[in-house]
């Protein structure tokens, strides 16, 4: 395996090459620093390393039915959004790694996501995975989309926007500097804008963490009164398909997150390689720092299950072969173990990249 240093190069090298070269080097060198600040965000700027060392650290996973898997999950992987009847919506909010892998993946990284982001509370691995599965199994047996209107109203009041991150979201938007965006990006921004002939603005856009380094781009328009925002970002084939030599570079991303089990944002839509979304201050990812993750309860971690579930079967529903290999395993054992040692894993990556260089 190579070392870490030595992957991040190797990674790089191949995402500038899918790009033709158009890589944000000021983003990029941003992400390095956040690879630096803590295992969990270590694991959110390093997708392609876990790619590489998964199947080498848990091989006893690789024979688990495979789905079309959302790859780079972990907490901050889920936000709301506005479905087309305008309710609001919670769930995986990124499929730009999205691949057909074992289903057991997501669950390893969601768990071991949640063993890196609290390590002070003392969230034991054991809890999280039985909370994980839980809502998984639940989901298994009636698949969903989360509605945050009437059924799961304790979530919409974790994560509802305050008057504050509402204003934030604007200031944030109106500190942008004005730049024009090139064709490959224009053009399907001004087509998702919600009426023709809406005059816009373009700027870059510097946000997230494991797609730091490809170009994102905003526009944003005076329509009827108020000011809409649509984003379109870079996507490259997922890095499962990288390092796995799979012959199908198709983007899957688009097609999972428009499965038969999710009421999708209607403005998301992805153009050959760039993907399209609307930005509003509901339209947002939750953050380590919201209130909602602030306390992991295992409420929310049967959530993120559920959600999960109706993900891997929104599109080819392996329920009977995954309920099987369900059965077939040890309780939450396996999947808390697992998560144990991905953690450790990664932790180890951590210190390696903070290290002096060689």
């Amino acid at each position: 395996m190579l070392s870490i240093r030595r992957s991040t190069k190797s990674y790089e090298d191949w995402l500038s090459a899918q790009l033709d070269g158009d890589i944000v080097a000021k983003d990029l060198r941003r992400k390095h620093d956040k690879m630096r600040e803590s295992p969990f965000a270590f694991l959110r700027a390093t997708y392609w390393r876990w790619a590489e060392t998964v199947l080498e650290v848990c091989p006893h996973l690789k024979g688990a039915p495979s789905v079309l898997a959302v790859g780079d999950i972990h907490l901050e992987n889920f936000g709301t959004w506005r479905d087309v009847e305008g309710r609001l919506i919670w769930g995986v909010n990124d499929f730009d790694e999205a691949a057909v892998m074992p289903y057991a993946l997501d669950l390893v990284r969601l768990a071991a996501s949640a063993v890196l982001a609290q390590p002070k509370q003392g969230t034991v691995a054991g809890t999280i995975a039985g909370a994980l599965l839980t809502g998984y199994r639940q989901a298994l047996a009636a698949p969903s989309p989360i509605v945050l209107d009437r059924k799961a109203r304790w979530l919409q009041r974790l994560v509802v926007v305050s008057d504050d991150r509402r204003k934030d979201f604007w200031k944030k938007i109106d500190e942008e500097k004005e730049e024009d965006a090139p064709a490959r990006y224009l053009d399907p921004l001004i087509a998702a804008m919600p009426q023709k002939g809406v005059e816009v603005w373009t700027a870059r856009r510097t946000s997230g963490t494991g797609s730091l380094g490809r170009p994102r781009w905003i526009a944003v328009g005076d329509w009827k009164g108020g000011e809409v925002v649509r984003e379109a970002k870079a996507v490259v084939p997922s890095s499962w398909v990288r390092t796995h030599d799979i012959a199908s570079k198709k983007i899957r991303c688009g097609e999972i997150a428009n499965g038969l089990y999710r009421a999708a944002d209607p403005w998301f839509a992805v153009h050959g390689n760039v993907v399209i979304r609307r930005l509003s201050p509901n339209n947002r990812k939750i953050e380590a720092d919201d209130p909602a993750l602030q306390s992991l309860s295992p409420k929310l971690l049967q959530a993120m299950g559920r959600e999960l579930a109706a993900v891997h079967v929104g599109v080819v529903d392996e329920r009977r072969a995954i309920l099987g290999d369900l059965d077939e395993r040890d309780g939450a054992q396996w999947l808390a173990q697992a998560a144990k040692e991905m953690a450790s894993a990664i932790r180890s990556d951590f210190k390696a990249y903070r290290g002096p260089a060689r």
